[in-house]
């Protein structure tokens, strides 16, 4: 049995907690993957790299509604692939390296669970184990896909999110189970590059966790690009005898593909690290309980990231990874001055075609906590200001395809509350909203007090401002 000062488990988020300042602990990382976590290697970072040519694509089709003669053909899949992952399993290795490197840090590649209080046992990937113990533990393990369970699944051949990306060419059809954020983006990704796309969702619309109105632009929107089956379910699935897969869903119709993604959620890794026995409680979706300061139940033991956050994004789990760094530094050197997590304002954007972005309350969300006599909401078209005509340019007999920006505010507090975007760059321009909520900024005045360059898009986001200052005042 080896003790260590720190064991972290997981290198996505968690491996940027060890620094020169732990130089003088003996720290052990166990990771049964790639250094990178999901984000690197299967998740938001070559994902967003595939989506850069998808939106390239898709641009590229609106050429000729423009007057330039522009052609799309089917991409070259295994190109773009070689190319993305050249970078994403380069900078892995490093990341692998430059820990293996250091005097003070033992890189076990495996499986860890916990078998008592900051004690575990790694499967090592070479087929040995280990068993370790620590002063401190930090619980950074991620999550996986969820596969539910559907009828036949266990027989056809299906891809998720952390495999999908690697697949080794093309597929003629996509069959995409999900209408999430991820399956959202992957499925703009391949009708981008040329797949028929059939995605299936049991809500009445795409991205059903959004603003409705959001929600029902982008569903509009990608039912004109691909076939999009809404208020169904997958029954059961099937191989055909050319080894392709039906999908049987659960009104009497059928969808035939060539690649199937599940792409329903992910669930937290906290029952394979077989948390319990060290006294680490969990949530009923499986999250481990964190107090505001990170720490689990159990003493000595933290927890990050997907591992214990409701959500599951990577600015969060890089912020999480601050505060139990902070927290870590300040037990050794035995203050009693914790740093506090904040998830109070925790933006959120789909990358997909067109993008959305999102931070706070939605209308609905807003009008049930507060009551409809104290919630204001404006909306001002992208199509409305001069850089929109640009962009909307081959959008003249829909000008409110190119997007919008909706704001949420209360007449009480004349506080935002909530900011909505679909359409281009809608992850840059929710921005400066963030921040007037995380600085609890009021409305009045916050589009008047500053410069928006023009003409720039950021005028949508002005103009949405002024209008919802003006109904505040109604």
């Amino acid at each position: 049995m080896t003790h260590y000062d720190l064991i972290v488990i997981g290198a996505g988020s968690g491996n940027t907690i060890v620094d020169d300042r732990f130089d003088d602990r003996r720290v052990a990382i166990v990771e049964k993957g790639p250094f990178g976590g999901t984000c690197l290697n299967r998740g938001c970072i070559p994902s967003k790299m595939f989506i850069y040519v998808a939106d390239l694509a898709e641009s590229a089709r609106r050429g000729p509604a423009l007057g330039l003669p522009t052609e799309v053909g089917r991409a070259d899949w295994t190109a773009i692939r070689d190319r993305i992952f050249a970078r994403i399993d380069d900078n892995a290795e490093s990341g692998r390296d430059y820990r293996e490197d250091a005097d003070n840090v033992d890189v076990l590649v495996g499986e860890a669970r916990f078998v008592g209080e900051r004690r575990l046992v790694v499967d090592l990937a070479d087929g040995g184990t280990a068993e370790i113990t620590a002063d401190q533990v930090v619980l950074a393990s991620g999550s996986r896909p969820v596969v539910p369970p559907i009828d036949g699944l266990d027989d056809v051949p299906h891809e998720t999110s952390d495999t999908i990306m690697r697949i080794p060419e093309l597929p003629a059809r996509l069959g995409v189970i999900g209408g999430g954020y991820v399956g959202c983006e992957l499925a703009h990704v391949f009708a981008a590059y040329g797949s028929e796309v059939v995605q299936v969702e049991s809500a009445d619309r795409l991205l059903s966790t959004q603003d409705a109105d959001i929600a029902a632009h982008f569903t509009r929107g990608a039912q004109q690009r691909y076939d999009v089956r809404l208020g169904t379910k997958v029954e059961r699935v099937s191989r055909t005898a050319g080894g392709a897969v039906t999908l049987h869903l659960d009104d009497g119709s059928e969808a035939e593909v060539d690649v199937l993604l599940v792409a329903v959620g992910r669930r937290p890794n906290s029952d394979l690290l077989e948390v319990d026995k060290a006294g680490v409680e969990t949530d009923d979706k499986g999250l481990v309980v964190v107090d505001q300061h990170q720490r689990t139940t159990a003493p000595g033991v933290w927890a990050l990231g997907d591992a214990s956050s409701h959500e599951p994004l990577k600015h969060v789990a890089n912020q999480d990874a601050r505060v139990v760094q902070a927290n870590l530094l300040a037990t050794y050197s035995g203050s009693s001055e914790l740093v506090t997590s904040d998830h109070d304002v925790v933006p959120q954007a789909v990358f997909a075609h067109p993008q959305v972005a999102a931070v706070g309350l939605t209308e609905a969300e807003a009008r049930e906590e507060h009551g409809d006599h104290d919630v204001v909401v404006a909306r001002h078209d992208v199509a409305d200001v001069a850089y929109g005509w640009a962009l909307a340019g081959d959008l003249d007999d829909d000008p409110e395809a190119a997007g919008f920006v909706k704001l949420v505010a209360l007449r009480s507090t004349g506080r935002l509350v909530g900011a909505h975007l679909v359409g281009p760059m809608a992850s840059v321009l929710v921005q400066p909203l963030i921040q007037a909520m995380v600085h609890d900024l009021p409305v009045k005045g916050l589009a008047r007090s500053q410069y928006w360059i023009h003409p720039s898009l950021a005028e949508v986001v002005e103009n949405a401002l002024i209008g919802l200052e003006s109904a505040l005042e109604d």
